[in-house]
């Protein structure tokens, strides 16, 4: 490509001579990739499409204290690019020098940047010899396989990104607290946009445009281009019928084996595509707890949704269960907060929470809010774990009831989700 070119599309996706409206400020991200950035590493933000990487990238890009001459942004997702080879990036960065002529070192920010090949030598070799500060996106763990990480030779910081947290799902809808006692005084406010973003999830454009067909779009864009066409899969239709399977069973125990009869699929086939749909975050599988191996490999695991708006807008929802909804956003909150979770299989434990050899927490979800409409069955069974995994701290997280029980020596605490997502 022709120099110019080259000039003219950067132009369009960097500070340099306008300003570009970034959004809202997701202020919690900004916070965690300044601390990390500081590390000198090459900092990899992954997560799936469109929950805001590229976004969070230019806001951060914004909030730097550093001259506009020293960013640069490159958006790989732009169609105006005609190679995807590494030859590009070399015309790019060289392009950059020549017309921008930082004086001293540069910000390099690669969004997507997997879709050129050979990209980690690049970084690798920029950031080694020009000691310049790198961050890369992308929408595959994929990013970061044993290969990329022996290219990056280790230097590299992962932070994974998620779609929106119900913290910042109220600041996108326009509900911002001072205190916690103003939130308390808000309860009603605050369950009915829970109610509201259990069912709408976190992608923020489709939070603030609410078009079910965006949805839609990011379900198909994931299927075929971060799964079917990197991984040359012909059966399209399989893939997705898997996809909407698990998105359809948010929290609910699979073997590949029950899902291979069930869809009429080939194990082999099941098993790999649930690789490929992990590896793209579209869902999640989560291991029952077991001291042994062996055993934790043989039991069910459960399936998780990276966002239960889109589990509503292209599941084949068997029935409405609010429920596991809700467990499914636990969850979500649990990963993103950086926690070893397991399930624990008989008696059923929602979420094993381990911290090194420790078992820190038991916790089971349940959408009550009264003590009577807890069912005694999960009471009984966060006991009885409690005794076998030595673990004390028993939390049962409830629509909207608050207290604790003492049974048979032992206390369970029934918390809100509402409070527990908002940490009061």
């Amino acid at each position: 490509m022709r120099k110019e070119e080259i000039f003219e599309i950067l132009s369009d996706t960097n500070f340099w001579f306008k300003e570009i409206e970034t959004g809202i400020k997701r202020e919690d991200y900004l916070s965690l990739i300044n601390q990390k950035i500081r590390t000198e590493e090459i900092l990899v933000l992954s997560g799936v499409r469109r929950c805001g990487k590229s976004t969070i990238l230019k806001q951060f890009a914004k909030s730097l204290k550093a001259e506009k001459e020293r960013i640069l942004i490159v958006d790989f997702e732009d169609y105006r690019w005609k190679s995807k080879k590494l030859k590009l990036l070399e015309e790019i960065w060289n392009t950059y020098l020549e017309y921008m002529h930082p004086k001293k070192k540069p910000y390099l920010f690669l969004d997507e940047a997997h879709s050129i090949e050979g990209w980690e030598r690049f970084v690798r070799t920029l950031s080694e010899r020009d000691k310049s500060c790198v961050i890369v996106t992308g929408s595959s763990s994929k990013l970061l396989s044993k290969e990329y990480a022996s290219l990056l030779s280790g230097r590299y910081i992962e932070l994974n990104i998620y779609p929106l947290s119900f913290k910042e799902f109220l600041i996108f809808e326009n509900l911002s607290f001072t205190s916690e006692k103003e939130i308390i005084a808000n309860r009603r406010k605050i369950l009915s946009k829970l109610n509201e973003y259990i069912k709408v999830g976190g992608f923020p454009k489709y939070v603030l445009t609410r078009d079910i067909d965006l949805l839609r779009s990011y379900f198909e864009t994931i299927i075929v281009k971060d799964v079917a066409e990197r991984h040359e899969i012909k059966r399209i239709d399989k893939l997705r019928n898997l996809a909407s399977f698990y998105l359809s069973n948010s929290g609910k125990k699979i073997t590949y084996n029950s899902v291979s009869k069930f869809l009429e699929m080939p194990l082999h086939t099941v098993e790999r595509y649930s690789s490929y749909l992990q590896e793209a975050f579209a869902c999640f599988f989560l291991p029952a707890f077991s001291y042994s191996l062996k055993t934790q490999e043989k039991l069910p695991k459960k399936v998780y949704s990276i966002d239960t708006g889109l589990s509503n807008a292209v599941g084949f929802r068997f029935s409405e269960d609010f429920g596991r909804l809700m467990e499914n956003v636990v969850f979500l909150e649990l990963k993103k907060a950086g926690k070893e979770v397991y399930y624990h299989y008989d008696p059923e434990i929602d979420f094993v929470v381990k911290e090194g050899k420790k078992i820190k927490e038991l916790i089971q979800v349940s959408y009550a809010s009264t003590i009577e409409e807890i069912k005694k069955r999960e009471m009984e069974n966060l006991l009885k774990i409690s005794k076998e995994l030595k673990c004390k701290n028993l939390l049962c997280i409830t629509w909207d009831f608050e207290g604790e029980e003492k049974i048979k020596g032992k206390k369970i605490k029934f918390f809100p989700l509402w409070k527990w997502l908002l940490n009061i």
